[in-house]
């Protein structure tokens, strides 16, 4: 079984200050299990399932059915509440489950979809949770030296090669079948396509069709299908709602449902102190990046999902209001990432395949913004830094990289 430690260590700083907690994420990287491995740290659990239907019953009949189960001792109990925001009433449920019982037991909400998403009146549950967010499987990950986010703000260029063959591997492997753990731990190509076909479909024909109000499934289908072979670039929306014969804001607000059930996510660009850049155009992502066809774009893909695990861990254990956005200006001039804290700069990465010449507009958009930048490379045998006078600039294999990544 996958250890998930990165995400068992972000559960323990979240629960020791609020005994609910919320864990979203895309559906089949792995919620129930990790929900099932924090179980087993409490000598009293309940694990419930709304998709179950004899689970379901018993919430109907007796909402706080969990008062009810026998306890081994008398240690605080430990509520695993999956898949819930399914639940035309969760909102006002949880809430009424937190006031009555937090003093009491401790609560695990999962869901694939974003349980801040669905909102069907109720009250606000603001302040009575703490959220964070479960990705598919990254190299930093896989191969994580335990490295802290201090330690990396004070070097981010720091190189990891000691175990470069394995890393190079499980880089190569996350490229052919992705990170989520059933293709990746199958390994095998017709294993991967078979559930790729079937994934995409279920999250979009019965996910988003049961849980949104849109009528034009089938529209979306052909939508995230056009997608893959758009990774990475600047998004047009109006050449989109074109190919597929809709309106600009129809068009707009189903990508945003996509983002919204984890089947992609977009970057927006950033601006400050870059001159003639561009504003609005946004770059999406695809989670399952094996789907993209260029060889490129999808290297550029998994990069993506990697600093976003980082981003987003960091700003779930409250570390500072960490951002991912691309460089991009009227000139096309870019840089594939911008890591940011706050409304500063805070490191930029390019991605290329193999090479190893510093990219101009990275150099370029570093000296403007003078902060540290790297140069990932899909594989190499070496790296390289040098002083550019906006800062340091490292040219490295991204597996080499990837596991200071905390």
């Amino acid at each position: 079984m996958l250890e998930r430690s990165p995400y068992l260590r972000i559960w323990e700083e979240l629960s020791r200050e609020k005994n609910m907690v919320f864990l979203s994420g895309p559906r089949q990287c792995g919620k129930t299990t990790l929900a099932k491995m924090i179980s087993e740290r409490y000598a009293n659990s309940v694990y419930f399932n709304w998709d179950i239907i004899t689970d379901k019953r018993r919430l109907i009949e007796d909402p706080y059915f969990f008062q009810n189960v026998e306890r081994v001792d008398e240690s605080t109990p430990f509520v695993v509440l999956d898949e819930i925001h399914k639940y035309k009433d969760w909102r006002n449920y949880l809430k009424g489950a937190y006031d009555r019982f937090n003093e009491q037991y401790v609560f695990l909400v999962t869901g694939s979809g974003r349980l801040d998403l669905h909102r069907r009146g109720g009250d606000s549950l603001a302040g009575r949770y703490y959220s964070f967010h479960l990705w598919p499987l990254t190299c930093a990950e896989l191969h994580c030296r335990d490295s802290t986010l201090e330690q990396f703000a004070d070097d981010p260029l720091r190189v990891c090669d000691e175990g470069r063959v394995e890393q190079q591997a499980t880089l190569e492997r996350l490229l052919s079948f992705s990170g989520f753990p059933e293709p990746y731990l199958a390994a095998k190509t017709t294993t991967y396509r078979r559930w790729a076909s079937t994934y995409h479909r279920q999250i979009i024909r019965e996910d988003i069709r049961d849980l949104t109000d849109l009528k034009h499934v089938d529209d979306i289908e052909i939508l995230f299908s056009l997608l893959p072979s758009k990774a990475g670039a600047p998004l047009s929306i109006p050449n989109l709602a074109t190919d597929l014969k809709a309106a600009y804001n129809t068009v707009k607000s189903w990508l945003d449902v996509l983002d919204r059930f984890y089947l992609t996510f977009s970057l927006k660009p950033w601006s400050s102190g870059i001159t003639r850049a561009i504003h609005k155009e946004r770059k999406t992502y695809l989670f399952d990046y094996a789907l993209v066809p260029d060889q490129a774009a999808r290297f550029e893909n998994l990069i993506a999902v990697e600093l976003l695990r980082a981003v987003a861990a960091w700003r779930n254990l409250g570390y500072g209001d960490f951002g991912l956005h691309y460089i991009r200006t009227k000139e096309k001039r870019e840089v594939d990432f911008l890591l940011s804290e706050g409304r500063k700069p805070f490191l930029l990465v390019e991605v290329k395949l193999t090479d190893d010449t510093p990219s101009p507009n990275l150099q370029r958009f570093q000296n403007a913004l003078g902060v540290p930048a790297v140069q990932l490379l899909a594989e190499g045998t070496g790296f390289k830094r040098l002083e550019n006078s906006g800062g340091p600039l490292l040219v490295v294999p991204a597996a080499w990289w990837l596991p200071k990544l905390p």
